[in-house]
């Protein structure tokens, strides 16, 4: 996964907290809805940034390399913390 994948994975799990805040889902079918609504507003995003830069924004790269990405933004999440 690139770090952009990463970044817009994580947009959409944070959009769908938002959501969920916002409207209080009771059903599951309203928590449904809100999972897609959130999802969309990612692949939204992915779509606008790959037509502006001309690649494609998934990749294939291993899990090594997701673990890499991962322990570098936390590192640097706590290095500005300091």
């Amino acid at each position: 996964m690139s770090t952009l994948e990463l970044v817009l994975n994580i947009l959409a799990e944070a959009t769908t907290t938002e959501l969920s805040k916002a409207h209080n889902p009771q059903t599951f079918e309203e928590n449904r809805e809100i999972a897609k609504r959130g999802g969309k507003y990612a692949g939204n995003a992915r779509k606008e940034i790959e037509t502006d830069t001309g690649k494609p924004i998934i990749t294939s790269k291993n899990a090594a390399e997701l673990n890499q990405i991962v322990t570098d933004l936390i590192a640097g999440i706590t290095e500005d913390e300091k």
